[in-house]
């Protein structure tokens, strides 16, 4: 019997990107140069990934013309693609124009033993997220039907709270319905999700909850109340084993930049 090889993943999330990046920054960064700094820190990765999962927050003006450039800029890796949504996207918009190859807008897929369920979050208008019941009636058939292979599911708003007082109340709005069936399986290994623009890792229950920076702007970790982070943006590397077992790292841009260090306030909707 020929054993499988462990599969590579890369997380991409909170791009922010806009229809115009001359125009479009963040807090006084322009988002679309920061992400492509984390890109090419992830062309030099070798070898390069299996698959790309992008968790949301990937517009920051939910306009056509911010995810044709998402697309332009990540077609050209020919790295297969998955996606879901965040606060600040428009999910009908990313549907018609995030849906064609590298690029895919299914929300399940099976790579290197593992089982790959993607979880929209997403309530038009708000910034905290909900998960609806029949996602999570979807969710718990499609792992029930995985016997045993290892599962990670991926969202963009955190289950569990991040320590920081602002940001846990911004989060997924209905957790314990997400837990509940988590629980139940011991398939599932890993929880991803970004939203928080921070490196976060808890265990529960020897599930593993992992957020990641966002290829822009970083909130200060730890802290009740908004405040920027000069990390330089990033992505998240992961290499599953087909046993369940799995290592992952953080790997940052060479960026250094300037931002707004003095807002003191959390924007969903300006362009700041």
């Amino acid at each position: 019997m020929i054993s499988q090889s462990p599969v590579l993943v890369a997380q991409i999330t909170d791009t922010h990107l806009f229809a115009d990046p001359t125009q479009g920054t963040m807090y006084g960064l322009p988002t679309e140069s920061s992400f492509v700094k984390v890109l090419e820190k992830l062309k030099q990765l070798q070898p390069q990934p299996d698959v790309l999962l992008l968790t949301g927050d990937l517009s920051q003006d939910e306009t056509s013309e911010s995810y044709q450039r998402l697309a332009s800029l990540l077609s050209p890796l020919n790295i297969p693609t998955y996606w879901i949504a965040g606060n600040h996207d428009n999910l009908p918009t990313m549907e018609r124009v995030l849906n064609s190859a590298p690029i895919s807008a299914k929300k399940s897929f099976e790579m290197g033993g593992w089982n790959f369920f993607l979880l929209n979050t997403n309530v038009p208008g708000l910034v905290y997220g909900e998960i609806s019941p029949e996602s999570l009636e979807w969710l718990e058939y499609n792992i029930k039907m995985t016997g045993n292979k290892p599962v990670l599911i991926a969202l963009h708003h955190p289950p569990v709270k991040i320590n920081s007082e602002w940001m846990d109340k911004i989060l997924l709005h209905n957790p314990e319905n997400l837990l509940n069936i988590i629980n139940r399986y011991p398939q599932v290994k890993i929880v991803l999700y970004g939203h928080v623009h921070q490196e976060f890792a808890k265990e529960i229950n020897g599930i593993h909850y992992l957020s990641t920076p966002s290829t822009c702007i970083q909130f200060e970790p730890g802290n009740p109340k908004f405040f920027l982070d000069k990390q330089p943006p990033g992505l998240r590397l992961l290499t599953l084993y087909p046993d369940g077992n799995y290592i992952t790292k953080i790997e940052r841009a060479d960026y250094i930049y300037e931002c707004d260090m003095a807002a003191t306030g959390y924007s969903s909707t300006t362009n700041n």
